[in-house]
């Protein structure tokens, strides 16, 4: 299992975005990084500063977001719904996506699930619930 440092995930990130301007081949996860930072042209300005981007911090008390983390859940999200792990997921995904009609506002739906999903795993020292993260993506479905 491939568990990268934050920089090193955020270099990830940085290096997809220097290759897609400098023309360099990309890797499979690189396309799809670079697909994921192209839904997000607000982050690009950050993504430009190169090295000086890997050292700012995001603290939950000033309520910003951190692009990183939220281009990193982008990416697990994009691994999770092409296997359907947990079991489930790209069926609540594709119920989302079909009643919002917005493929990205779905994606956000499930991304604010993993969060979720992850922090009471955090909080309560135990393996994320999946049946609780696919749940929470087909909250709201029969509103």
């Amino acid at each position: 299992m491939f568990n990268p440092t934050r920089d090193q995930a955020r270099q990830f990130f940085l290096d997809t975005w220097a290759k897609r301007h400098s023309g360099q081949p990309l890797t499979q996860m690189e396309t799809i990084a670079l697909t994921l930072i192209g839904r997000h042209p607000e982050y690009h300005a950050l993504l430009d500063q190169g090295e000086r981007a890997l050292t700012r911090e995001y603290p939950p008390e000033l309520g910003e977001t951190n692009p990183f983390l939220h281009l990193s859940l982008h990416l697990a999200i994009e691994e999770q719904l092409a296997i359907d792990q947990p079991p489930g997921l790209r069926a609540a995904f594709e119920a989302q996506r079909a009643k919002m009609g917005d493929e990205h506002e779905a994606l956000h739906r499930v991304l604010d699930c993993l969060g979720e999903s992850i922090w009471r795993a955090q909080r309560d020292r135990q393996p994320p619930d999946g049946a609780a993260y696919v749940a929470c993506v087909r909250a709201g479905l029969d509103d």
